[in-house]
Parts: structure tokens; C-alpha cells; sequence
């Protein structure tokens, strides 16, 4: 974690290789939802003239362009009966599951759900969008690959540019990763933290 910052300027001509790459969507896909439900998807793009159109709608900030590969965070726009239903199904398949067993916690899932107002459902899964941008970043950290969280962006343009409302979904996080440049002066730069005593409280 010391290793690590957000990158201010990748090499352009440094690419993550498939394994690299297959291990980080593999962390997406591992990482704690609540509920287990993963209303996220991430949308991988490693194309350098999207890339570089993408860079206006992200405040200009030239890592989009830059990156190896540029991973959209999104949330999933519905989550309904449906949604739960399908989830419990993949229970089901996996673990064998009895319907005696699931039903309760289903039929739970489904009425909390149906009693949410749809924003507070939309900030409830932007939450899970937070909790795998933090494993991506840590899983980066371990296999020595850059990366840049970026909350700066137009979502409203990524998705129309990308396609993102025909698949019923909408951004919320951008993180380009690759390999920093050698001239980024950020890398160097020495963190500031607060001191442990600080950040951390014990309670004996």
C-alpha cells in the first residue's frame, strides 16, 4: 500500500497483460456486495480512440487516454423481483440449496426491496460500486499495477457514448489502470496519512 498511488500519468505503450488482467476481473467478481446480490457490472475498455473520446467527459484528465484499460464501475438501474429471484437461483445451483431453506430470505429480500424509493436503492448499490473499487485498488496494489480512482466524470455521457442505458445500467466509477510513467513526479511524492494513534481507536 505504500507502493501505491493515484496515477497522474500512465505510460501509454505498457500494456497489462491477459493473466493481469483476468486476475483483476476476478476480484471484481469476488468482491462483498450486501446481501451477496451484486447489483454491479464492470465494463472493461481497452480502445484507444474511445479512450481518448472519453477524456472530455472526464474533466480532461488524461489517464482515460493514457491507461492500459479503462474500467467503468456500474450500477445496475433496476432491482426488482426479478433481479432477487435470479440471484437465488444461482444459490441454488451452486450450493443445492433446499427452496425450504431460501424461501424465508427471499420473500424477506423481495419485501425490503419493494418498500425502497428508487434513490434510495440507487445509493444503496453505488455503495457496493465503493466496496469493489477499494478490492480492485488493494488487488492492484498486490500485483504491482497502477492504477487512478476517479469520481470526476460526466456519467450521464458514459453512458450514452458506451451504450450503457441499452443494457440497463449506469456508471458511477472510472479507473484507469496500466503502468505508471516514469516521469510522473507523484510517484515519488512522500503520503500523508495521519499518524496510526490518529486514525485508529482501540477499545480494550
Amino acid at each position: 500500500m505504500e507502493w501505491r498511488y493515484a496515477v497522474k500519468k500512465f505510460n501509454p505503450d505498457k500494456m497489462l497483460t491477459e493473466d493481469k488482467l483476468e486476475k483483476l476481473k476476478q476480484a471484481f467478481n469476488l468482491t462483498a456486495t450486501s446481501y451477496g446480490l451484486q447489483p454491479i457490472k464492470l465494463l472493461v475498455v481497452q480502445n484507444k480512440e474511445l479512450q481518448k473520446e472519453l477524456v472530455k467527459f472526464s474533466y480532461g484528465q488524461q489517464q482515460v487516454a493514457e491507461a492500459s484499460h479503462v474500467f467503468v464501475i456500474c450500477i445496475e438501474k433496476q432491482i426488482d423481483k426479478k433481479f432477487i429471484h435470479d440471484y437465488f437461483a444461482r444459490v441454488k445451483q451452486i450450493r443445492n440449496t433446499s427452496d425450504e431453506i431460501l424461501n424465508p430470505f427471499k420473500g424477506a429480500l423481495i419485501e425490503t426491496f419493494s418498500k425502497k424509493e428508487i434513490e434510495e436503492v440507487r445509493v444503496w448499490a453505488t455503495n457496493q460500486a465503493y466496496l469493489a473499487l477499494g478490492t480492485l485498488l488493494t488487488v492492484c496494489a498486490l500485483e504491482e499495477i497502477d492504477a487512478c480512482p476517479m469520481e470526476g466524470f460526466s456519467p450521464k455521457s458514459y453512458d450514452e457514448l458506451l451504450g450503457l442505458d441499452k443494457l440497463k445500467l449506469t456508471s458511477v466509477l472510472v479507473l484507469p489502470v496500466g503502468y505508471r510513467a516514469t516521469d510522473d513526479m507523484f510517484a515519488t511524492l512522500k503520503k500523508v496519512r495521519r499518524d496510526l494513534d490518529d486514525s485508529i481507536i482501540h477499545i480494550p
